[in-house]
């Protein structure tokens, strides 16, 4: 069994990574770091878990975790990394942005598995992607992978409230977010900086622009992403071109029609839909940005890094309504 530790256990995103973990075939939580919740019950912050784990918050890390997942959000798990507060030899899952972009101080791999598995199944230092991230590289890298990427790319993506995290702000409350809708950070994101570094992964020339529009939608989790540009040959040709290279992935499926938030919702799947009008190639993505677009993602990098299947402890489905 692989034992298993988190950094910053109060959040959306290691509440949804203790229910995987708890679940999980081939591995065991040995300890949970919260330092605002330290002695309470798991379920003290994650309701849904009570009469599940007796487990509590810990203050300090157990010194026999092999892999550490850090969840204490940007800016933290550089800090934590520095100061020596994983233990050593354990492999790390960095769910921040820290460690996403190339830096010659750090061993991190970039952890998109459909773009970088092999690197991850011999890494012992990850950086799980962003959740826009994510969604934005699954529908644009098969493109970026066959040298496709001809013009500007345009991007408008909406997400769920849990994206913004836990803690409550003007623009997470309920009364703000139903019946609402906003665009924020326009052509400004900072996922923009790691999907363009993994287009130029694939595709060195790539020097257009990537035009990003994120907007908040009036729903708690799921990502839409509309991406469209240039493509100079023929519907059929982009249709094959995404089955091949997603073929032997388990999580990401190109389908016949497009697709909807509700049919990614509570599993780690990415659905792309390929369209083409005119000129412009057009692919949609969803999927659930608390799952695949952070923690469902993080333990499938644990498996590719333990050498366990691909799909051990994320038979997730989701619901019809």
């Amino acid at each position: 069994m692989i034992k298993a530790g988190i950094i910053g256990g109060a959040g959306y995103t290691a509440g949804e990574l203790i229910r995987l973990l708890l679940n999980h075939p081939g591995a065991e939580i040995t300890s949970v770091v919260s330092q605002s919740h330290a002695g309470d019950y798991l379920y003290k912050a994650h309701p849904d878990l009570e009469g599940i784990t007796e487990l509590v918050f810990d203050t300090t890390l157990s010194g026999d975790a092999e892999v550490v997942f850090l969840c204490s959000g940007h800016g933290k798990s550089k800090i934590l990394v520095e100061e020596g507060a994983v233990p050593e030899g354990a492999y790390i899952i960095d769910l921040s942005s820290d460690f996403r972009l190339k830096d010659a101080a750090h061993e991190f791999i970039y952890g998109l598995p459909e773009l970088n598995r092999k690197a991850i199944q011999g890494a012992q230092y990850l950086a799980n992607p962003g959740c826009f991230a994510t969604c934005i590289q699954l529908c644009l890298l098969p493109l970026a992978d066959a040298g496709l990427l001809i013009g500007d790319v345009h991007v408008i993506a909406i997400t769920g409230s849990t994206g913004a995290g836990q803690k409550p702000s003007a623009t997470t409350h309920f009364s703000w977010r139903s019946n609402n809708a906003s665009v924020y950070k326009g052509l400004t994101h900072q996922h923009l900086n790691e999907i363009n570094q993994s287009l130029i992964q694939l595709q060195p020339a790539f020097a257009h622009q990537l035009h990003f529009i994120p907007m908040r939608g009036a729903f708690t989790r799921g990502i839409l992403a509309a991406c469209y540009l240039p493509f100079k040959g023929s519907l059929e040709k982009a249709q094959s071109m995404y089955q091949e290279y997603y073929q032997g992935h388990p999580f990401a499926s190109v389908v016949e029609s497009s697709p909807d938030v509700k049919r990614v919702v509570n599993t780690n799947r990415g659905l792309l839909y390929v369209q083409k009008e005119g000129d412009q190639l057009l692919i949609t993505g969803v999927i659930d940005n608390l799952l695949k677009g952070a923690s469902g993602q993080a333990v499938q990098n644990m498996n590719l890094m333990f050498g366990l299947d691909e799909t051990t402890g994320l038979t997730l489905k989701p619901t019809a309504f």
